[in-house]
């Protein structure tokens, strides 16, 4: 009977057990660049790419994306399997794998700590803590039963009851999740696989807290690495984080020019890269220095820097002879400039201020932009879901033009009359100035440049303030900035990522337009309760006609992506949604490739 039991024993811990991996090799590094400097750990309060990137490699969602499959796809991460979904689709059940483990911290007491249901519970309701003043609240904010309701009461006494149950967050038990839902909610998974809702342990946060009242500078995860090293703006390190489960390398695509890749890949126990070093490099040159002299694996080619490195859209010779390989898709994106509607100057919905702001747009030749700043790097976007994101609407074409002369005779229309100086001045004769913000980078420059050519040829002076990245993130969810170039790359491959950009109460967070027009907000919401098809895209047509009547933006590109990657590293396509792709990369010895 022992030795029965001895046995039985043996297969139930087998069959708790996470499956064994070969441990990453700490030789095998792979460096990266970013043309900006991060802002922190924290996914519930950072908002930028470059942190997101990181956050990606550290923590774990619930869903993910498939590695290689076109369109993107969700598929199970920390999760068992898809959501078991009933009640008319406001009820989702969701499982979690067992044996999943934190990095080890000394908030954990010395002891393994395992990821559970509650810590995805906890984590959500940060989104909505009025204290950490999360960018992503949007995200849950009128999805789940009852966590407004906690919302608002937190709102009223300054702390959040983490403990106050909540009917649409539930941890039915260690490994069980169910949400319930106000309404329908088709994009679910996309959220449940977005960065912001990763899994952190209460214990971490209470422990040390928000650096700066926003950023968790101590970040633990239950993802491939960790970090070990952080110089702000300037460097970060990652290690392999020995507590990771790993997986086996075993995805398919169905595009023939992935073939190579997966016969190299397929097989291989992950991760296989022990560290990940990023530096933060601003100035284009030096990014591709860095790169051309051995520096760098992976980097994005920004515009500035394509003649240097591509003949259109292919490699030039003296790249393509050393082995560099060259991962090009259309961003799921857009680049636009926005202005402030708060704005006393730019904002508001009074028909002059409109006129001066659709004057703007009109002075714009987005065609320069994408020869001169993007070196042909981009398309010109004329509608504001881009191509490749569920709800782009291809033959669509925009009543925003390149017209300045149209623009000059609209200016002059609602009374903003030149002065002797040749300058405007408002309707009330006070002299009109706008200012941009930008970044002072190369790229930041040439925006400056291009738009300041642009608004003097309508009449408009126009000031620059330049700032760091992170500075300017900050300065816009407080609505203090005028105008911007900006940027949206999709966190999930669905319209509404796109259409919530402009919804009212995204004020401060997603929303950097400041922007609150009655009847985009009204189209918005009733669009959030539809699933994707004919009739939530005639809504989003509507939706543009009002972005185009009102201009809050200019609608610019969307870009290119050019990942160059040296010949050593192995494995790697570029994502359309996923940035932190590390965990599926191997390295190469260097020699071989001499």
């Amino acid at each position: 009977m022992r030795r029965r039991a001895f046995a039985l024993a043996l297969v139930l811990l087998g069959a708790l057990a996470v499956p064994a991996h070969a441990a990453p090799d700490m030789g095998k590094v792979i460096r990266e660049v970013f043309p900006a400097a991060e802002t922190g750990f924290d996914p519930a309060a950072v908002h930028d790419l470059y942190s997101a990137t990181l956050i990606q490699g550290i923590f774990e969602t619930l869903y993910t994306y498939d590695y290689l499959a076109r369109p993107a796809k969700v598929v199970p991460l920390a999760a068992e399997s898809m959501p078991q979904i009933t009640g008319d689709g406001k009820t989702w059940t969701v499982k979690l794998r067992k044996g999943i483990r934190f990095a080890d911290d000394p908030a954990f007491g010395g002891k393994p700590r395992e990821l559970t249901a509650a810590d995805y519970v906890y984590s959500l309701k940060r989104l909505v803590d009025p204290r950490i003043r999360s960018p992503w609240a949007f995200l849950v904010e009128g999805k789940f039963v009852g966590l407004d309701d906690v919302a608002k009461d937190a709102s009223a006494r300054g702390t959040f009851d983490y403990d106050r149950k909540v009917a649409g967050l539930e941890a039915v038990d260690r490994y069980t999740i169910r949400f319930r839902l106000n309404d329908t909610d088709y994009n679910l998974p996309y959220i449940l696989a977005h960065e912001p809702t990763s899994a952190v342990a209460r214990e971490v946060i209470e422990k040390y807290g928000e650096s700066d009242g926003r950023t968790l500078a101590n970040p633990v995860g239950t993802g491939p690495y960790r970090l070990v090293r952080w110089v702000r703006s300037s460097k970060i390190l990652l290690e392999a984080n020995p507590d990771y489960r790993g997986f086996t390398w075993d995805f398919a695509s169905a595009d023939p020019a992935d073939a190579a890749l997966v016969r190299e890949m397929k097989g291989k126990a992950m991760p296989r890269v022990g560290r990940v070093e990023v530096s933060i490099i601003e100035e284009d040159q030096a990014r591709l220095l860095a790169f051309q002299n051995g520096e760098i694996d992976v980097m994005n080619l920004e515009g500035p820097l394509a003649p240097n490195v591509l003949d259109g859209g292919t490699l030039r010779p003296g790249f393509a002879s050393k082995g560099v390989r060259l991962s090009r898709i259309v961003d799921p994106d857009l680049s636009y400039t926005y202005w402030n509607l708060t704005d006393p100057v730019v904002g508001g919905l009074a028909t002059e201020k409109v006129a001066l702001r659709r004057a703007m747009a009109m002075s714009y030749n987005v065609a320069d932009e994408i020869r001169v700043i993007r070196n042909g790097q981009a398309i010109e976007a004329n509608y504001p879901i881009p191509p490749g994101v569920v709800g782009h609407d291809p033959a669509w074409k925009s009543t925003i033009a390149y017209d300045p002369a149209g623009a000059n005779a609209l200016l002059d229309k609602f009374g903003y009359r030149r002065g002797a100086d040749g300058w405007r001045t408002l309707p009330d004769g006070k002299p009109l100035v706008v200012r941009l913000s930008s970044r002072p980078d190369t790229l930041g420059r040439q925006q400056d440049e291009l738009w300041k050519r642009s608004l003097d040829a309508i009449g408009i002076r126009m000031d620059v303030h330049k700032d760091k990245f992170p500075e300017l993130l900050k300065a816009e969810k407080q609505c203090k900035l005028q105008m911007r170039v900006a940027s949206w790359i999709a966190d999930y491959p669905d319209g509404d990522n796109f259409m919530q950009l402009l919804y009212g109460p995204n004020t401060h967070q997603s929303n950097n337009a400041c922007a609150r027009i009655p009847e985009f907000d009204r189209l918005y919401a009733r669009t959030r309760k539809m699933p994707p098809g004919p009739e939530r895209d005639r809504l989003y047509r509507e939706m543009t006609r009002l972005i185009e009547a009102y201009a809050p933006w200019r609608l610019m590109i969307s870009r290119y992506r050019n990942m160059l990657v040296q010949p050593h590293v192995l494995g790697y396509r570029r994502h359309p949604i996923l940035h932190a792709h590390w965990k599926y990369l191997d390295v190469a010895p260097r020699a071989t490739n001499r």
